[in-house]
C-alpha cells in the first residue's frame, strides 16, 4: 500500500540416501509402526503421524526433558542457544527451556526433535555425516534426513534414537558422565550412553504448552540469551511481509534490558496484570528501515501491548501503518510514529505516553482512552476519543477530532500469569462513558478466566477439533500459525473468547464462512487475521446470523484488533469480509484489506465487493479502516450506528470507468449509509483515492447518506493521492473535489 501522495517530508536439507541401519535391536524392526502410534495427538509443529499398534508407552505430545540413562543429565542446548551450530550437550538438568523438547512427527514414525527456546532449532547431525562419533548440534531444520530420528521404545519411558541418514544411535560420547559434553552419533550397541528416558516437562501451573512459535521471556534469563532469540526473530519477520511464520513473544513480570525490534506478525507481550508490571529499559519499537527511504506505508500485521517501557535516550519510535495495535502501553518518555518517510497508521488504546507524542508523516491517527503527556503533528485526519492531554477539536486546520468521552467500549482480553504463575486470560468489563486508561488509577475491572476454560490451538489443530471444543463450552486461546479452515468455526456460546496471539491466522479453504458468531451477549474476538482461501468465501465471518435482533446492550459482542484480507499472502477471494448482523456490537480496531500488492493481485484476480455490511442497530465502530473494495467499502443499514475514525482508500485497480459503475453513478461511495436509515453519527473520516491503471477513473462522492437530521457526519476529508484520480464530492453532492488540481478537501459537517 504504497502511498504516492506527496514527496517526503525534509539449514541444510536434501534428500536422504538408502537407509541402511545397523541395528542390534530386535525392537528395532517394529519401531517406525511404534512410533507412528504414540504421535496421534497435535504437535507443537501441527504435524501427525499414521496410527500403528499401540504402543507400551507413548511420548510426550508436549514440552519434555530427555534424560540420559548412564549419566542422568539432560539434553541441553548450550548456553540456551538459538543458533545453527549450537552443541547439543549434556547437563545437569535444571528445569530451563534449554532443556525442554518437542518431537514432531515427519513420516514413516520419524520425528524432529525441537527445542523450546526456537522450535525451528532441532537436533542436527553435524555435516550430513554418517560417521562414528558425528557431532550433534541444533540447526534450523530443512526437512533433511540427518534431522530425523526414529524414537526407539525400550519401555519404562525410555528410548533410543536412530538417525534416518545415518542409522546410528544418538550417543553421550565415552558414557561420559560430566557436563557440557556435546552429544555424538555411534553405531548402536545396546549401552545406557545411548539410552534416553523421556517425561514431560514441569505441570506447574504456569507450564501450559504454547506452541513452538511462543517464546517466553522471564527477569532470570541473561539478557544476552533474551537478546539473541529477539534478534533472531527479528531477523527472519522484518521483510516477512507475506510470509507463513507467526511470533508471539512474551515477557513475564520483571525488568528487563533489551531492544525490541518487532516485524510482521510478531506480537509483543507483557504477562502483567498492569503495563507496569513489566519493564523494558531499552526500546520496543517498529522502523521502516527495510523500505527506504524509511517508508512505513507496509509496516503492517504487528503488536505491542501490556509492557512499559523506558525508552534509550528518552524516545520510543511505533512507525507503523494498518492492523499494529499499541495496546495497554506506558512509555516513560516521548514517542514517534514514523520513520521520516511516509506513514499510514494507525490505532492506539488505554496507553499512558508520559511525554509527548509525535506523529510525524501520519496521514491518519486514532487514539482510544489514553493519557499523552502532549500531542504535536497533523497531516489529514487526527482523531482523539475519551483521550487526555490531546488536542481539541480544530478540524481542519489542524485536521483534529476530539470527542472527549467514549460512550461504551470494552478492553481487548490479555493473557497475564499470576502470582502463583498460572497462566490466565484477563476480560476487561464494559466501559461506558470514560476517559483516559482502564489501568493508571489501579486494578482494572474485569472478570480473569482460568486456562482450563480454554481450548489452546496449537499448529496442526483441525477445523473439527476446534469445533469440538466450542462445543464442550471452551474458550480458544489460538497461538501463532495459520491454520486452513474445511469447515466454518462456529461460536454459540455467550460469554466465549476466541484469543489469538502473534496474528494467528485462519484461511478457509473451499469456500466456506471462516467463523459464525450466534446472536448471543458478549463474545470476544481478538488477535486474529481472517485471509481468504482461493475459492470466493460468500463471508469470511459473520457476527449473529440473518434477521438477529436480541438486545445486548448490556453485554455486548465485540471485535478486537481483527484484520481481514484478501489476496495478497494469495490470490484471495470473498464477496463480503464482515457481515454484523447482530446489535450493539463493538468494534474495536479492525483492517479490512483488499489487497493491493503481495501475490495475487488484479482486478479479475482477488475478486471482493465489500469489506464491511452492518445490518443490526446500535453497532458501535472505533477505529474501522477499511480499502480497496471493488464495490462499496462499507455499507451501514442499521439504525443508531456510530463510527469514531474512518480510513479508506478507494480500489486502485479499476481498469476504466465503464468497471466500476454504480448503475449510472461514477464509482461507488466508500462509506454508504441505506437510504431508510434514520440515525447514524460518524467523527473523523477519510477517503483517498489512487486510480493508478485508469487515472481518468472518477468516483462521483466519498459518502453516501439519507438526508436526516440525525444523520449526523462531522469532519470528513477526501484526498486523490499525488492527483491520480478524482473524487468529485465529499458526502452526497457537497465538498470538494479531490483531483489533480486539488489534493486535499475537507468538509467539517453534514447537514
Amino acid at each position: 500500500m504504497l502511498r504516492p501522495s506527496r514527496p517526503r517530508p525534509g539449514g541444510r536439507s536434501g534428500r536422504a540416501p538408502a537407509l541402511l541401519v545397523r541395528r542390534p535391536w530386535t525392537a528395532v524392526v517394529v519401531a517406525a509402526a511404534t512410533a507412528a502410534s504414540v504421535l496421534t495427538a497435535v504437535q507443537p509443529a501441527g504435524a501427525s503421524a499414521s496410527s500403528g499398534p499401540a504402543a507400551a508407552a507413548a511420548l510426550p505430545t508436549g514440552w519434555s526433558t530427555v534424560v540420559n540413562s548412564g549419566s542422568g543429565k539432560c539434553l541441553d542446548a548450550r548456553a540456551a542457544g538459538t543458533v545453527n551450530g549450537t552443541a547439543v550437550q549434556q547437563y545437569t538438568c535444571n528445569t530451563t527451556t534449554a532443556q525442554q523438547w518437542s518431537f514432531t512427527a515427519t513420516s514413516d514414525g520419524y520425528v524432529r526433535i525441537g527445542n523450546r527456546n526456537d522450535a525451528r532449532q532441532v537436533v542436527d547431525v553435524s555435516d550430513v555425516s554418517s560417521a562414528d562419533n558425528a557431532a550433534v548440534h541444533l540447526w534450523t531444520y530443512g526437512g533433511g534426513a540427518n534431522q530425523q530420528w526414529l524414537p526407539v521404545d525400550e519401555g519404562g519411558g525410555a528410548y533410543h534414537f536412530v538417525n534416518r541418514h545415518s542409522g546410528k544411535c544418538l550417543d553421550v560420547p565415552s558414557a561420559s558422565t560430566a557436563d557440557s559434553v556435546q552429544l555424538v552419533q555411534y553405531t548402536c550397541n545396546g549401552s545406557a550412553a545411548q539410552s534416553f528416558r523421556v517425561t514431560p516437562a514441569s505441570t506447574a501451573p504456569g507450564d501450559v504448552d504454547l506452541g513452538p512459535n511462543v517464546a517466553v521471556f522471564d527477569p532470570s534469563m541473561p539478557s544476552s540469551t533474551i537478546q539473541s532469540r529477539l534478534d533472531s526473530i527479528f531477523r527472519q519477520q522484518e521483510t516477512n511481509q507475506f510470509g507463513s511464520e507467526r511470533y508471539a513473544v512474551l515477557f513475564k513480570p520483571g525488568t528487563y534490558d533489551n531492544d525490541v525490534n518487532v516485524g510482521f506478525y510478531t506480537q509483543v507481550l507483557g504477562l502483567g496484570q498492569s503495563p507496569d508490571s513489566v519493564t523494558i529499559n531499552g526500546a520496543v519499537h517498529v522502523e521502516a528501515d527495510w523500505f527506504p527511504p524509511q517508508n512505513a506505508t507496509h509496516n503492517f500485521w504487528r503488536g505491542a501491548e501490556n509492557l512499559s517501557v523506558n525508552p534509550d535516550g528518552g524516545t520510543d519510535r511505533w512507525a507503523v501503518s494498518q492492523a499494529s495495535g499499541y495496546r495497554r502501553m506506558h512509555v516513560r518518555g516521548d514517542l514517534e510514529l514514523s520513520d521520516g518517510g511516509w506513514s499510514s497508521g494507525g490505532f492506539m488504546a488505554d496507553s499512558k505516553i508520559d511525554g509527548q507524542v509525535r506523529s510525524g508523516t501520519q496521514q491518519q491517527w486514532l487514539t482510544r482512552n489514553s493519557q499523552l503527556g502532549s500531542w504535536s503533528g497533523s497531516n489529514w485526519n487526527m482523531v482523539f476519543v475519551g483521550s487526555r492531554g490531546v488536542p481539541g477539536t480544530t478540524f481542519p486546520n489542524p485536521p483534529y477530532t476530539t470527542v472527549d468521552r467514549t460512550p461504551t467500549v470494552r478492553e481487548k482480553p490479555f493473557l497475564y500469569v499470576d502470582a502463583a504463575g498460572a497462566y490466565r486470560v484477563f476480560v476487561p468489563a464494559l466501559r461506558t462513558d470514560s476517559t483516559a486508561t482502564s489501568w493508571a488509577d489501579g486494578a482494572a475491572a474485569g472478570t480473569s478466566l482460568g486456562m482450563d476454560r480454554f481450548f489452546v490451538v496449537k499448529p496442526g489443530a483441525s477445523a473439527a477439533q476446534i469445533n469440538a471444543a466450542l462445543a464442550e463450552g471452551k474458550n480458544l486461546l489460538v497461538t501463532p500459525g495459520v491454520y486452513h479452515l474445511d469447515q466454518t468455526l462456529r461460536v454459540t456460546r455467550p460469554d466465549t473468547v476466541v484469543l489469538g496471539l502473534g496474528l494467528a491466522t485462519f484461511v478457509p479453504d473451499n469456500g466456506v464462512t471462516a467463523m459464525t458468531v450466534a446472536d448471543v451477549d458478549s463474545v470476544k474476538v481478538a488477535g486474529v487475521l481472517f485471509d481468504a482461501g482461493t475459492t470466493n468465501s460468500r463471508t469470511l465471518v459473520e457476527i449473529g446470523p440473518s434477521g438477529a435482533s436480541a438486545d445486548h446492550a448490556a453485554n455486548p459482542t465485540s471485535l478486537h484488533d481483527v484484520y481481514f484480507r484478501v489476496g495478497g499472502a494469495h490470490a484471495g477471494k470473498a464477496t463480503t469480509s464482515l457481515v454484523v448482523n447482530s446489535d450493539d456490537v463493538i468494534g474495536d480496531h479492525m483492517w479490512i484489506w483488499r489487497g493491493d500488492h503481495g501475490n495475487g493481485i488484479g482486478w479479475n484476480t482477488n475478486t471482493a465487493d465489500t469489506g464491511l455490511v452492518v445490518n443490526g442497530d446500535d453497532v458501535t465502530m472505533y477505529g474501522l479502516f477499511v480499502e480497496h473494495y471493488q464495490k462499496h467499502q462499507t455499507i451501514w443499514n442499521g439504525n443508531g450506528g456510530r463510527t469514531y475514525f474512518y480510513q479508506n482508500e478507494m480500489p486502485y485497480d479499476p481498469p476504466n470507468q465503464a468497471a466500476w459503475m454504480n448503475g449510472s453513478t461514477q464509482g461507488y461511495a466508500a462509506y454508504k449509509v441505506a437510504d431508510h436509515v434514520t440515525s447514524h453519527q460518524a467523527y473523523g473520516l477519510g477517503s483517498y483515492c489512487f486510480f493508478n491503471v485508469d487515472p481518468s477513473v472518477t468516483a462521483e462522492r466519498a459518502f453516501e447518506v439519507p438526508d436526516h437530521p440525525d444523520v449526523r457526519f462531522r469532519n470528513m476529508v477526501t484526498v486523490s493521492l499525488g492527483g491520480t484520480g478524482t473524487i468529485r464530492h465529499v458526502i452526497n453532492d457537497r465538498g470538494g473535489p479531490s483531483d489533480s488540481a486539488t489534493n486535499v478537501a475537507n468538509l467539517v459537517s453534514h447537514p
